[in-house]
């Protein structure tokens, strides 16, 4: 009886803390310092599940920051796109000179050769006709001083618009874009993987709150029982035919003062189990949520693991992550090859100063204006660098379609062992049901036979024993039954069950 009592300890006090998340120690227990602890103010809660993925996807501090990654790169997509648009600058300055600028034209001479040249004289002049004449001119030497000629103000003000608009870049500009919508996919992915954990935790800690709580309860009721055979012991060891011993009542409250102990284990793990469903949902230490439901469901499917498989290769997060990385790798390879393509863009510009002075380099003319044109790049020798850009993108693209073909097949492995966990499971559901009801057919038989003195006093109690743990282990398999079903979602995505779902 003693080693049935060790047994049923040690698989109660395992399945039990099995459903806890341990809290890291912040600081020594103030009672060990000789200070007064005062007991936390706990806030309890009945929720159903569906209340407390509501609540966790509320306020989880897991999910704010894969949030802030698809802003990012939500932000870095639109970037990329914005190299397909015009770019419009506007610019503007003011100058002070310290002196007006000017332009000093050099003094010169010029000389002129004398000679002769024919002048025509108009009728009426000399004569009734036109006449010409001979004039003679001497040599003439003209003197042009220096001249300094100011061109502005000091005082400046300009501005400017400027364009410029890219119409061709070898696929540059798309391979970006590519690059940029991947990695939002990727991180869209990210930010469902995060949600998937977090749907992931709060039910297992939902349902292991239930398993404690039905742990607890399983232990309260096995030593009511206990309670009610030590007292059945004691009175006919006083008042009996002398069958039942002294012995057989002290082992007997041995193994009832044990339980007891136990079942105090029992009643701090179903509050740390709540507590820890709290937490797991983003609330306070102080705070502690009662799972709604009696107790924990078990609900078959029907699905084939070829289907299985199939879905996952559609819904799980860690494949949309991997597609979207190869379209990020080709798009880094047209980016790439862009090097060995002229860009084409066109240009243009609007300008004006404003300036005093109307002279000079100040005219209405040269104040304002515009100009329009077309720039062509064209790439001719880079040291190869283009080249083995293009090679390190294609090898960059190689390595992560290889990782695809193991991330299928780790896939598959991972699908197909909790298909089979799933149905070993539902085997186990039925195979400890039966024990179960076996179990506390044996303890009523038993403690009938008792009462008439038919059973020795360690038959009954080994039997109140088995029973207790026939029906923990069964609370244990409907337990990781549903945990089964929650790691399939955290694998493929929660879409699965829609497909699974028995009709």
């Amino acid at each position: 009886m003693t080693s049935n009592l060790i047994r049923l300890r040690r698989v109660i006090a395992a399945l039990s803390t099995a459903c806890l998340i341990p809290l890291p120690m912040l600081r020594p227990d103030p009672a060990w310092a000789g200070e007064t602890v005062a007991p936390p103010s706990a806030t309890n809660q009945v929720l159903t599940l569906n209340q407390c993925l509501a609540t966790a996807m509320e306020k989880s501090h897991f999910r704010p920051a894969s949030q802030f990654a698809v802003a990012a790169a939500e932000a870095q997509h639109r970037q990329a796109l914005a190299g397909y648009w015009p770019q419009l600058n506007l610019k503007g300055s003011y100058h002070h000179l310290n002196d007006s600028p000017d332009f000093l034209f050099p003094a010169e001479r010029f000389s002129t050769p004398g000679g002769t040249m024919q002048v025509t004289v108009p009728a009426g002049v000399l004569g009734p006709t036109a006449v010409q004449l001979p004039v003679s001119f001497p040599n003439q030497t003209v003197a042009v001083p220096a001249q300094d000629v100011k061109l502005m103000d000091p005082d400046v003000l300009c501005g400017s618009a400027e364009a410029t608009w890219l119409v061709y870049d070898g696929g540059m500009r798309r391979g970006y874009r590519e690059q940029a919508q991947a990695g939002l996919d990727a991180a869209r992915q990210e930010a469902r993987r995060t949600d998937l954990q977090v749907a992931d935790s709060v039910r297992r800690m939902y349902y292991g709150a239930v398993l404690a709580r039905q742990l607890h309860q399983l232990g309260k009721d096995t030593l009511a029982r206990l309670d009610t055979t030590l007292n059945l012991t004691e009175t006919m060891y006083k008042e009996g035919s002398g069958k039942v011993t002294k012995a057989d009542f002290l082992e007997n409250k041995v193994t009832v003062e044990s339980l007891r102990a136990m079942v105090a284990e029992l009643e701090k793990n179903e509050a740390m189990s709540q507590a820890a469903l709290a937490n797991t949902m983003g609330l306070s230490w102080k705070e502690s949520i009662e799972p709604a439901d009696p107790e924990i469901p078990f609900e078959p499917y029907a699905a084939k693991l070829d289907e299985m498989v199939g879905a996952a290769y559609q819904f799980n997060p860690d494949w949309e992550k991997l597609e979207a990385g190869i379209r990020a790798t080709d798009g880094a390879v047209r980016t790439a090859r862009s090097g060995h393509y002229p860009k084409v863009a066109l240009t243009g510009n609007l300008h004006a100063w404003w300036n005093q002075y109307d002279a000079g380099m100040a005219t209405s003319q040269n104040k304002t204006g515009w100009d329009v044109g077309v720039g062509m790049e064209v790439p001719l020798f880079d040291g190869f660098l283009t080249r083995n850009k293009v090679k390190e993108a294609l090898a960059r693209s190689g390595e992560v379609r290889e990782q695809q073909f193991l991330l299928r097949e780790g896939i598959g492995l991972q699908v197909k062992d909790i298909f089979l966990s799933l149905e070993a499971a539902r085997k186990s559901f039925q195979s400890t049901a039966e024990a179960m009801k076996a179990a506390q057919e044996n303890r009523d038989l038993n403690i009938r036979a008792y009462q008439s003195e038919l059973v020795e006093t360690e038959k009954v109690i080994r039997a109140q024993l088995v029973e207790a743990l026939m029906t923990a282990v069964h609370y244990k398999t409907r337990y990781d039954h549903v945990a089964l079903q929650s790691q399939l979602n955290l694998v493929v995505g929660t879409e699965i069950w829609k497909r699974l779902a028995t009709p």
